[in-house]
């Protein structure tokens, strides 16, 4: 069964969402901070009229600062994945959207700490060339689950 994912980067690192929760790509804009809000709350936005929260998701997910932040973008999120709230990520670049099987989807090893694999659906292996040296691997993001946690 195939899924069409968003890849985007963060970091130097590629992850992914499912497109289904994406609603939007926006430009970064200037975000207003919330007084005393958790760290991986950047504050909010006038986008059109609706204020959107916008979420800092390396923040959220520990994923160190990257050099410059030219050309940061922010995906809003579908309301039906954010409990009906008006979300935003902010995201260093958005790369594309694809679709992937099944097959190229491996599963993170139970081994790994409870606190990052239940953020994470999986690892998708792009081949990028002729051997299999030349794979780029994408975390894909269960971004619902990221939602609902910081939601409660």
């Amino acid at each position: 069964m195939a899924t069409d994912v968003v890849e985007f980067q963060i970091g130097g690192g590629y992850y992914a969402i499912d497109v289904r929760i994406a609603r939007e790509i926006v430009e970064m804009m200037k975000i207003t901070p919330i007084p005393r809000a958790p760290s991986y709350i950047s504050g909010v936005i006038n986008l059109r009229g609706e204020v959107t929260n916008i979420i800092n998701i390396r923040e959220f997910i520990g994923i160190p600062e990257a050099e410059g932040e030219n050309g940061r973008k922010i995906i809003v999120l579908m309301p039906e994945a954010t409990g009906g709230s008006s979300v935003g990520i902010i995201v260093d670049d958005v790369r594309s959207v694809m679709e992937i099987s099944a097959d190229c989807v491996e599963e993170l090893g139970e081994g790994l700490s409870s606190d990052i694999t239940c953020y994470v659906k999986g690892i998708i292996k792009i081949p990028e060339g002729d051997d299999e040296e030349s794979t780029r691997l994408i975390i894909w993001i269960d971004m619902e689950k990221v939602i609902a946690d910081i939601l409660n």
